[in-house]
């Protein structure tokens, strides 16, 4: 983008800000973004973390990276990215939006209608919004879930952007984000308001860990119930690419800050999302946080045999569509999370380092070492 090392003069909106990803990027921009002028905050809940910024009713204002002079305007919006006057209302008057709002569940805690409303509704009014206000430049965030895994249990072993893969998928979750990144690459190149073309791309990461990880969180309370082991239910062989939450927040601000200068690079581009973070099972990951804080993993070899845990999953599927009307079930084993789980899924690109010079800003060490540090925080406030 423009040189502005005098004067910070950039607006950038973060949609979701105060989701377990938004959080770490308006965090990551507050220290690394020193061409910010104003950083407004979108989320449908402002969380806690917000007021401790606050110094009066509207805005609060943060010290700027060293690199930068002045202070950062920080203006939270409460809003939902349904509303389309609402989203036009925080646009308007931004340089970059980060589009990071969305509702992950692929467990039934939500109906495939607000699934599709939130993820879907709302990327097109973020576009659109975007077109009205003359917002040039928008970063997505996707999901590797568009790409797989799919139903068919396919393996993708060390795949890239270009690896072909028959993606398909029955659940409202990666169907609606593949809606949603398919409009967000098809509006690259569209005109905004005063003629000027939008330029769009998404990020795709991997299954993203860290501090503040709900379902890291839910398997420790697990662990704990069962006197302080987890079952094995998944095979050793069965691999997964994760990566570290701040480093998915670096590689947005990468993204954000480069999308002006190389926009005939980067414009309608997607990316995979992935640093140094070993590859493993999802159970045997998790144990790389979770085995230092006290939880042991029993089994070898999965405790029960595939053909059952897929008669659970559809059992599970069965009783959550009989209680909807009376009784929210939402158990983590369906056909869906037992798909994921038993199909190797690892990335391995360079893509974003040709394009935009990314690397890991957290070593695998360390990202190990905060998140550690994070569960045994939740073993004492428990």
């Amino acid at each position: 983008m423009a040189d502005s090392a005098q004067v910070p003069e950039l607006v950038y909106l973060v949609t979701g800000g105060c989701g377990f990803l938004g959080e770490r990027i308006v965090r990551m921009l507050l220290e690394r973004e020193p061409r910010l002028r104003e950083l407004r905050v979108f989320d449908l809940h402002l969380s806690s973390w917000l007021e401790e910024l606050k110094t009066d009713d509207s805005y609060v204002c943060f010290p700027a990276h060293t690199q930068g002079t002045g202070h950062v305007q920080v203006t939270a919006i409460q809003g939902d990215v349904t509303q389309a006057h609402e989203v036009v209302a925080a646009v308007a008057g931004s340089h970059v939006v980060i589009h990071t709002a969305g509702l992950v569940d692929v467990f039934g805690k939500a109906s495939p209608k607000t699934i599709h409303q939130v993820n879907v509704q709302g990327t097109q009014n973020v576009i659109d919004a975007c077109v009205q206000t003359g917002t040039q430049f928008l970063v997505y965030t996707s999901s590797m879930e568009v790409v797989g895994p799919n139903v068919k249990s396919h393996p993708f072993y060390r795949g890239n952007e270009e690896t072909p893969y028959e993606a398909v998928h029955r659940h409202p979750y990666p169907c609606s984000k593949a809606l949603a990144e398919q409009l967000v690459l098809e509006a690259n190149g569209r005109k905004v308001n005063g003629g000027l073309p939008l330029v769009t791309c998404a990020l795709r990461p991997t299954g993203i860990y860290g501090e503040g990880h709900q379902i890291m969180r839910d398997f420790y309370h697990q662990g704990l119930r069962f006197g302080g082991r987890l079952f094995r239910a998944i095979p050793a062989s069965v691999e997964h690419g994760r990566v570290y939450v701040g480093n998915v927040a670096w590689m947005h601000v990468l993204v954000a800050r480069e999308l002006e200068q190389r926009a005939a690079l980067m414009g309608g581009q997607v990316y995979f999302c992935y640093d140094k973070s070993p590859y493993k099972s999802y159970e045997d990951f998790n144990m790389e946080f979770l085995g230092p804080c006290g939880l042991r993993l029993i089994g070898t070899h999965p405790l029960l045999p595939y053909w059952l845990l897929v008669l659970l999953a559809a059992l599970n599927a069965l009783l959550q569509w009989l209680l909807r009307p009376l009784v929210l079930y939402t158990p983590m084993l369906n056909p869906y999370t037992l798909a994921v789980a038993n199909t190797t899924f690892t990335v391995s690109t360079n893509k974003a380092q040709r394009h935009f010079g990314y690397k890991p800003l957290f070593s695998w060490e360390e990202s190990r070492a905060r998140t550690i540090h994070w569960v045994r925080a939740i073993e004492g406030s428990a």
